[in-house]
């Protein structure tokens, strides 16, 4: 992604399962409105696997009826080749998606991968983080990710 288009990309990471709250749902709400009229966001970048990214894939589509120029984009971390009915299928729930080449053979860390391809192209991260609720038995995907976004030195918000 050219640096043009990174400065106005926003992407969202999370753990799988979450404390969520009306005050959570508001915030968010508000903080990518703020995002978009404040800081010419139009981009939105969303990978899978936690209830996190769900919320904020329905807070960014209900934001889109009153800013109909934003694209949600899905950054896939599983089936590097779709077929035309995955994909429409897809492009119901987003404007665009694609898999990233260089996370080709990642392995188990292919998520990980995936969410170092979002924070790179984006200027700022939506993170839900909680210490008290993250993993113990392995690290945390949402705490490399933070950690990741953190040293790239990307506008990090945080929620809970």
């Amino acid at each position: 992604m050219d640096s043009d288009k990174v400065l106005h990309t926003c992407c969202f990471f999370g753990h799988r399962t979450m404390n969520e709250t009306e005050e959570l749902i508001s915030q968010l709400r508000a903080i990518i409105e703020t995002l978009i009229t404040d800081k010419k966001v139009d981009t939105f970048l969303f990978g899978s696997k936690s209830r996190f990214n769900d919320l904020c894939h329905e807070t960014v589509t209900k934001i889109k009826e009153k800013y109909p120029h934003i694209k949600r984009i899905y950054v896939r971390a599983e089936y590097p080749d779709i077929d035309d009915s995955y994909k429409a299928y897809l492009l119901k729930s987003y404007e665009d998606t694609y898999y990233p080449n260089k996370i080709k053979g990642s392995g188990r860390a292919v998520y990980v991968e995936r969410n170092y391809e979002m924070i790179n192209n984006s200027k700022f991260c939506i993170v839900y983080y909680d210490e008290q609720n993250a993993p113990t038995t392995r690290k945390s995907g949402t705490k490399i990710a933070l950690e990741f976004a953190l040293k790239m030195k990307k506008h990090i918000i945080h929620v809970k």
